[in-house]
């Protein structure tokens, strides 16, 4: 009974803060949660759903030896590089896309062992923050197995106990901090999203703390109207963020595309100048701007309503914003 007791009590401090209270703040507020050292875990993938308006609000506060992990990074990795951040990325994968080839500081920084790089497969990302949220310490798996990776990370194995088959043992991911961009929110942290959900889910309930930025912060009644797009519930969340156009200048389905000008521009300065050029983006574009929102309203705009009816192009009828 005493055992009980304790895991009750364990479990109420752990859920005290995120019951359903009101948990609006800005973006410079949640990412104030976030510490040095702190692992802090990316949502979405590639340039699909980054929570980019918290990514840059954790860029201007200048933190130190942070650890990122995300399934698919995107160059948002070479601004924590550039400005000094990170210790570790944990990914399967760094760079734009394949238009725009490897990411050109990215290699800078492992390349001269300035930076730990952890490489898994795509499968086995989603494996360890599933682990993660399972609460178990590893997930039995195929992946990897046989491959150069796995011996670089020294990926142990496990014995099948019912068939005797040999299987990689993908070890949890359990990050201090996880960001995520969504849809929709309400103010108690009910949080929808339209189209794909990539790894947040198993992302969010892997962390200790979620951070939330929304495109809109819409009513309970709204979110309750339709709990088939509900992807987190309140008790999982414990910051909310009004971030309209906070995926940008990435993609958020259904409402703005990519800006592959953006992308293109980045590209280019950052094959010239390598981390100078990073450095100079997170200056010009985040320390520049007093937040998030002078940063989209100077890309115009038109620049914005073109980006808005490319996303509308690939999105039914009946998923589109009311």
């Amino acid at each position: 009974m005493e055992h009980v007791a304790v895991l009750a009590a364990r479990a109420e401090q752990e859920t005290a803060g995120r019951l359903a209270v009101d948990k609006r703040m800005t973006a410079e507020a949640a990412t104030a949660l976030i510490r040095d050292g702190d692992h802090v875990a990316i949502g979405g993938t590639l340039y699909s759903r980054t929570p980019m308006a918290l990514v840059f609000a954790l860029l201007r506060q200048r933190r130190r030896h942070l650890t990122v992990s995300r399934p698919l990074a995107c160059y948002e990795v070479e601004l924590f590089l550039s400005t000094g951040a990170l210790d570790r990325i944990v990914s399967s994968w760094v760079g734009i896309g394949l238009p725009w080839g490897l990411a050109p500081i990215f290699r800078h920084y492992v390349e001269r062992g300035e930076v730990a790089y952890d490489e898994w497969s795509h499968l086995a990302m989603g494996l360890r923050y599933k682990a993660g949220a399972m609460g178990v310490p590893f997930l039995p798996t195929l992946t990897m197995l046989g491959s150069d990776l796995a011996a670089r990370l020294d990926l142990q194995t496990v014995t099948c106990p019912y068939t005797g088959e040999r299987l990689a043992a993908v070890p949890a991911l359990n990050p201090d901090v996880t960001l995520i961009h969504v849809h929709r929110a309400d103010m108690f942290g009910n949080v929808q999203v339209d189209g794909y959900q990539h790894m947040d889910v198993d992302m969010a309930r892997a962390a200790r703390t979620v951070i939330v930025s929304a495109e809109q912060i819409v009513s309970p009644e709204e979110i309750a109207a339709r709990p088939d797009r509900t992807m987190l519930p309140h008790f999982a969340v414990d910051a909310v963020v009004a971030a309209p156009h906070g995926a940008y200048p990435h993609e958020c389905y259904g409402r703005y595309g990519p800006d592959l000008r953006h992308f293109d521009a980045y590209a280019a300065a950052a094959k010239e100048h390598g981390p100078v050029a990073g450095l100079r983006y997170v200056e010009q574009n985040v320390d520049a701007h007093a937040d998030f929102a002078g940063f989209v309203a100077a890309a115009g705009p038109a620049r914005l309503a073109a980006l808005a009816a490319d996303a509308r192009e690939l999105m039914p009828q009946e998923l589109m914003p009311q």
